[in-house]
């Protein structure tokens, strides 16, 4: 988390040193001081950071496409007048280890509209979720462990 905060401290810097204290204005200090920092990172002791801010990045992004298609699905069958809800309870086996992995997985899940984590087995291996469209069980759970969990596993590891 050094080189974080180094970043943040680089992008406050920017903001002040032009006297332009707007956010858009901090972002691109972030944004410069990153690249700073990505030039001089052979002076840097060797460090994740450079790997895994895009990631994070990334996954922002990925959640928050499936973030709008989920809404988009839920607001489809509350407006329209046939019910495609297939409601259901799957476990999925975790790859996630530690208390926080699995707390964010299962509260990013909770997030997404038309589905909820409800609890996690007695040994952590897995995760309980209640969706609204399980058609295919199987794939659900597939898109569940390859997508969201994968993809947050690697910026936590």
């Amino acid at each position: 988390m050094g080189l974080l905060l180094l970043n943040l401290i680089l992008g406050i810097l920017w903001a002040l040193l032009t006297g332009d204290l707007h956010f858009t204005n901090f972002i691109q200090g972030i944004i410069i001081g990153y690249v700073i920092l990505f030039i001089s990172k052979n002076a840097i002791a060797k460090t994740r950071y450079f790997t895994r801010l895009p990631k994070i990045f990334l996954f922002i992004l990925y959640f928050l496409k499936e973030l709008i298609v989920a809404n988009f699905k839920v607001a489809v069958d509350i407006l329209t007048i046939k019910d495609r809800m297939r409601p259901g309870i799957i476990a999925v086996p975790l790859d996630a280890k530690t208390d926080l992995e699995i707390t964010l997985f299962a509260n990013l899940i909770t997030m997404t509209p038309g589905s909820l984590s409800i609890d996690t087995s007695d040994d952590k291996k897995v995760l309980y979720v209640h969706a609204m469209y399980m058609e295919y069980p199987q794939k659900y759970k597939e898109e569940l462990k390859s997508g969201l969990e994968r993809k947050l596993l690697e910026i936590l590891r």
